[in-house]
């Protein structure tokens, strides 16, 4: 799913990449500063669509306890949230067009401050964690 989010604006860029590639040899721009132009888009090529979602997959974590939710991500530099369940105001699934087609969801714990998500579950994992967040963020009025 993330190769694929990656390689839509990707093919955009390519394809620009082609169209200046036409135009630079009917304007003469040397031939090497267009050699460069692929060089630096087969580079961003593999580093967007092969590497980077590689690493991203490995990367992500996830636990939910009873008090918190443990969420770890990132590529060069790991950043982990601990969310109280005390300050969950919602939780949501969300699907795009990719994820849905490959069945997954994207579960997103709101609180005051700021949203956080979990991408890419299954959609049945994604239903059964957004009820289980749900369920242990509820509060009873006598403890309030």
């Amino acid at each position: 799913m993330w190769k694929i989010s990656a390689l839509i604006p990707i093919t955009v860029f390519w394809l620009v990449l082609i169209g200046l590639t036409f135009m630079a040899g009917r304007f003469s721009v040397p031939l090497w500063t267009v050699l460069i132009g692929w060089a630096v888009m087969a580079t961003a090529t593999y580093l967007s669509v092969f590497l980077i979602p590689a690493i991203k997959w490995r990367r992500w974590r996830y636990e939910v306890f009873e008090q918190e939710i443990d969420v770890q991500h990132g590529i060069f530099i790991v950043q982990r949230t601990l969310v109280p369940m005390i300050r969950v105001q919602h939780v949501d699934t969300k699907q795009g067009p990719i994820l849905k087609h490959f069945k997954l969801a994207t579960v997103t714990v709101s609180t005051a401050a700021t949203t956080h998500e979990i991408p890419a579950l299954l959609e049945e994992e994604a239903s059964e964690l957004r009820d289980r967040i749900s369920r242990l963020a509820r509060v009873d009025e006598d403890d309030v």
